[in-house]
């Protein structure tokens, strides 16, 4: 079993009241991926993934804009993201496959941490999606898994917030290995596909610290 090898750049000296300013490039290795802040000049391996996954993906995403399937717009994107991470707004890392390249790999998922807030809450929202070709290999898990883990020692984050549709017991499994429990069921939660859907509201909290060794 491999283990899941931190090698970032990320908010230095930070506590659970909040993040340092210094900001760079995050990067969490696991045993077959590596989860990565992508540059602008990677919009086209972006794009090719929601493309090849639009009709898997698009059912259970909120409206996009016009120009999401632009290579415009996800070079714009990518650039937005690294000053959302700057800012301490959110946090969306591109899945790789390990043993490809990190230049030139495929994108084959995201994991994202939107919605940042600080003060007490110390919370976030999660987002994620995976490549319909690489479904059933537990890589969701394992991507999670490591992300969940750096929200946590590297944000400084108490509190991650999860949502899916009833239906969807596939993102219900996952998040349940991962240890979020079902806060709620919310009523017309989200807009999706030009329809008000409910969604299950699940969250999962940091481990309490532990005490160093006498």
């Amino acid at each position: 079993m491999g283990t899941n090898r931190l090698v970032l750049e990320g908010p230095r000296g930070f506590s659970r009241s909040g993040p340092a300013h210094e900001f760079g490039p995050v990067v969490l290795d696991t045993e077959r991926l590596r989860l990565v802040m992508l540059p602008p000049d990677a919009a086209g391996r972006v794009l090719a993934y929601h493309q090849v996954n639009e009709k898997h993906l698009g059912p259970v995403s909120p409206a996009r804009p016009p120009t999401f399937f632009t290579l415009m717009y996800w070079r714009t994107r990518l650039a937005q993201d690294r000053e959302d991470f700057r800012n301490d707004l959110a946090l969306r890392l591109y899945l790789l496959p390990k043993d490809a390249p990190e230049s030139s790999a495929p994108v084959v998922g995201t994991v994202s941490f939107t919605s940042i807030r600080r003060g007490p809450l110390q919370n976030c929202e999660l987002g994620y999606g995976l490549d319909f070709r690489y479904e059933g290999k537990g890589l969701m898990t394992e991507a999670l898994r490591a992300a969940c883990a750096y929200a946590f020692a590297g944000l400084g984050l108490h509190r991650i917030q999860a949502t899916h549709l009833p239906e969807n017991l596939r993102s219900a499994a996952v998040l349940r290995r991962l240890g979020f429990a079902v806060d709620g069921y919310a009523r017309d939660y989200l807009l999706i596909n030009g329809r008000w859907r409910d969604h299950i509201l699940t969250s999962l909290v940091a481990p309490p610290p532990t005490s160093p060794e006498p």
